[in-house]
């Protein structure tokens, strides 16, 4: 398979392609002897698409180079380790959704004070103050 090909069916830019090969994340990748064009076989386009769940949900290189490295290995040690992985990263993406969720109430209760004062409504500026007031300080503590 060409370049082209594999991130047609990974969802990987080719630069992306290049650059995982580049840093040990994918392949050594077959070479075209006439031309010196990659050539992709089944197991590339396998880790290619690997990598491209692993980049969607924002794990980093290292990570993924870990991920990669277990893969290779195999065996019940390896499994853990890549249980232990995502499941350290799954605790982040929670920690990430904890802290959006405090964003999104901030900006509702920053929403409904403006939309108040572009009415004219004092009882429910005061009542929208209240409520922001209460959400300052969780969105303080998200951004520490």
């Amino acid at each position: 398979m060409t370049i082209q090909d594999v991130a047609r069916q990974s969802g990987l830019p080719e630069p992306t392609l290049r650059y995982y090969e580049q840093v040990g994340l994918l392949g050594p990748i077959d070479r075209d002897p006439s031309s010196g064009y990659r050539r992709y076989g089944e197991a590339d386009l396998d880790s290619a698409q690997v990598l491209s769940c692993l980049r969607t949900m924002g794990v980093g290189i290292e990570e993924m180079r870990t991920y990669q490295a277990n893969r290779a290995a195999g065996g019940p040690d390896a499994a853990a380790a890549q249980r232990d992985l995502l499941q350290r990263h799954a605790r982040r993406v929670a920690e990430q959704i904890a802290a959006l969720r405090v964003h999104q109430d901030y900006l509702k209760v920053k929403s409904a004070l403006w939309d108040a004062r572009s009415l004219g409504d004092a009882a429910a500026e005061a009542v929208a103050m209240q409520r922001v007031l209460e959400v300052t300080p969780r969105l303080q503590a998200v951004a520490r």
